[in-house]
This record gives C-alpha cells, structure tokens and sequence, in this order.
C-alpha cells in the first residue's frame, strides 16, 4: 500500500505539535519535517528561563529533540530551507549544502512562523546589536549577562519580549534603560490601570522607561556605544530589539495568498488557497472568537491547537467541521508580579471595530478577616460587549500568582458568557483561598454596578 506523504515546513509548535497528531491518527503516512535552522527546535518563549539561569542548558530549550520522532518513521531534516511551492506539481524546492532538490507531497502543512523585526536604521550592523528570539541569539545575550564588562543595556520594546529581556538583564546586574513608541509598557496586551501599576514596578527596580520616544539610530565604533532617540542619548555596551515581528513568508509571494502585511490567509477549515496546503502558527490570520475575525495571534497555544485540527482533518474530501477558532490567552511575570490575559482589552477591541468597554477591579483575594500580610491584592480587568454583556476578554494580576483565574476567564470568553453568568458562577469558597464570593464573581458584579460583597 502506498503511503500518503505529508511534508511539514517549520518546527516549532505547529510543526511539532502537526508530527504528534498524525502519529497518533494515521497509521500508514510517509512524514518529513523541513526546518531551515541547525536547532530542532528551540522554543523561544523558554528564552527567560535560559538568561536567568533557571534552565541548565540552551539545548534544553526545546520542544523536541529529532531522534524522538526519527524512531517513529519520521524524517527530520534540518538545515533545510524550503525555497518554493510548486502547486500544479505537489512539490517543494529544497536547499540544502547549496544543492537544491524538488520533493513531491500529497498534503503540505505550513508552520513557517515569524521572525523579529530589525529597525532600519543607522547601526544596526553594529557589534553587540541583538534580537531577542532563537538559539542563536540566546546564547549570545547569555554571554553577554555575564560579561562583567558590560554594564549598559538598552532594550528596545516594552512587549513581552522586551520586558523578559528588561527582567532578565536587571537580575544579571546591568544598568537597563527601555525604550518604546508607545506610551505604556505592555500597552498592547492590558489596559491602562493595569500598565501604571507595573510601570511602577519598572521604576521601582531601577529600569529607566523612556516611553512615546522614537529610536533614530544605534552610535559607535565597529560595536555600539549608545542609542540616540528624539528623548536623548542612552549609553549601551549592547543593545536588544524586540520590536514585534513579521510573518517569515516572503517565499510564498505569488504562490500562496498573503494579506497586505505578509501573513497567510487561511479559510475556516486552515486551507490556503490551495485545497491540500494547509498553514497553521504565527505566519497565519487565526480565527479570534471574541473578535469574530481573523486577526494575528502569535502564541503557541494558538498554533498547536491548529495543528491539531488540521491533522484530524486533514485527508477529508469534505470537511466534517470547520476550526471553532481561539481565545488567545497568556501569561508573564514582571517582578513581582504576575499577570494573565485573555481575549480581547480595549485597544484591541477597538482596532476589530467591536464597541466594547472594560471595567477594573481591586481588592484582597481572601475574606477582610485574613490578615494583610497573607491576603495580597489583586485586579481583574474584563472587557465586554457594551450592549450585550458577553465577555470579550480579561486579565487577572497579583504580586500573589493568580495567573491560573486566567484560564477562567479564557473558558469563559469561549462560552461567549455574559457578565451575569460570570456573576453568579459557582466556584468554591475556602477562606485560605478565596472569598465567599469569588474573585471572578465579584470582578463581574462590580463592572453590572452591584452591591459590592
């Protein structure tokens, strides 16, 4: 019997997580994974972890390793960059070792991913200039860290990545100034009550946040020496840019179809335009059930969970359902605190034209009776459908890890429930942990303007 050929591009989270699902459905498939690195694969949200010291090895950081799948059947090849697709054909051309071979598929999966955005600007070229993502790059900002002759870190970007890279170089002692065109750090993922206590927190730990300033260029001699902006000039033995991403696609131009900002267009079942090319990951437009739209998601939740659909799917003549689609849900420490988000806040409500509002709360997390030394603070935000009540999206926050409400919060944004729902649901009450009401009940009742328990 034939088998059928199924060959995956990227193996990162939707890579991996493509390998796994068709293992455990099918049991006569022909798999090979292309990835263009020399790593398989390095998981660069576990970036953190490896420049704090808490993981012990860079090559732990990873999804998998290639002979756990190789054992299986499945072909692995790395140092592998897939150069074109040839619809007409069902084939890909393949570089390797400067050679460049055409491979032949019955199913393709895309999970190319993104890659780090590089300013454009005088100084880039510049020694000790990084980005914040991959093997290569984390084991250069390690060496770095601990590099006593390096005292002055900039970071460009106030996102996660750039607040991890902000965390991580205060703990290894530098002096760390960041920098951003917008006016909160984390403005992009919570809503301004939220972003003003952890500027704060910035503050409090001795980083210098230059916030609503343009970088104009990197200064030095062969290695950089300091970052002008339109704020000033900051001293930098070495410079860290997370300033977003863009979708790794330039390859499929022409071939496959692309929105305007390079990401791939999908229809509800993760088909491209062509109906046995499927794409999955960061490098796609993910279905948002509270936007109600496709939109950029790039979390590695998202991709796994298309990867998994796909994979279920993907031998169907007719598609037996289409993907439901996410929430998009995450989390991040900034020192002492810890956060959780889900869903949509309202800048990104707004930018998916959803006439939305959003309502903060504050309070202890146990009963008043609990003394203030084991009864932390806590603050929920809830983003909501002005007229309708149906919970868009939320984030939870605590110097207390709370980070787990989250996840209720993120069921609860995919139950599409109402702020009157989540009032009344029923969670237990154990003082040593919660409140006879607890803290999502109250979050709810406080944004319907109820008597206050």
């Amino acid at each position: 019997m034939n088998k059928e050929k199924v060959v995956i591009v990227g193996a990162s989270h939707g890579g991996h997580q493509s390998i796994i699902e068709l293992l455990d459905t099918y049991k006569n498939l022909d798999i090979t994974l292309y990835e263009a690195g020399d790593f398989v694969s390095f998981m660069s949200c576990g970036m953190e972890l490896y420049l704090e010291n808490k993981v012990t090895d860079v090559n732990d950081v990873r999804n998998f390793r290639p002979e756990e799948f190789e054992e299986q059947g499945v072909t692995i090849s790395n140092n592998h960059l897939v150069k074109s697709i040839n619809l007409d054909e069902k084939t890909i051309d393949v570089e390797s070792d400067g050679h460049t071979e055409t491979v032949s598929y019955d199913k393709l999966i895309l999970s190319s991913g993104v890659t780090p955005n590089e300013l454009p600007i005088p100084g880039k070229e510049l020694e000790n200039v990084f980005l914040m993502r991959g093997y290569d790059w984390a084991t250069k900002i390690k060496s770095k860290l601990e590099d006593s002759q390096v005292k002055n870190i900039v970071v460009i970007g106030s996102g996660y990545i750039g607040i991890e890279a902000v965390e991580a170089s205060i703990k290894a002692g530098k002096n760390v100034t960041v920098i951003d065109t917008i006016d909160r750090p984390l403005g992009t993922y919570l809503n301004s009550e939220m972003t003003d206590i952890l500027s704060k927190e910035l503050t409090d730990k001795g980083v210098n946040v230059v916030l609503g300033s343009k970088v104009e260029e990197f200064l030095g001699d062969q290695k950089v020496s300091s970052v002008k902006t339109d704020k000033g000039t900051f001293d930098a033995d070495v410079v860290i840019q997370a300033t977003g991403i863009k979708p790794n696609t330039e390859w499929l131009k022409g071939t496959i179809d692309l929105d305007d900002h390079g990401f791939i267009k999908t229809n509800e079942y993760l088909q491209t335009n062509d109906q046995d090319v499927y794409a999955v990951g960061d490098a796609t437009l993910a279905y948002s059930i509270p936007a109600q739209k496709n939109i950029p998601i790039a979390l590695a939740t998202v991709a796994r969970r298309e990867a998994r659909y796909v994979a279920k799917h993907i031998f169907e003549d007719k598609h037996s359902e289409a993907f439901t689609g996410v929430v998009g849900s995450s989390a991040l420490s900034l020192f002492d605190y810890h956060f959780a988000t889900s869903g949509l806040n309202q800048m990104s409500a707004t930018r998916s034209g959803i006439n939305a509002k959003s309502s903060f709360f504050k309070d202890s997390l146990r009963p008043s009776y609990i003394p203030e030394s084991d009864n932390p603070e806590v603050f929920v935000q809830l983003t909501y459908d002005e007229k309708s009540h149906v919970i868009l999206g939320g984030a939870v926050m605590s110097k207390y890890d709370i980070t787990a409400q989250g996840n209720t919060i993120a069921l609860a944004v995919q139950q599409k429930m109402t702020l009157e729902q989540l009032a009344e649901a029923d969670f237990f009450f154990q003082p040593g942990f919660d409140r006879q009401w607890s803290l999502l009940n109250l979050a709810a009742q406080s944004a319907l303007n109820q008597y206050k328990f």
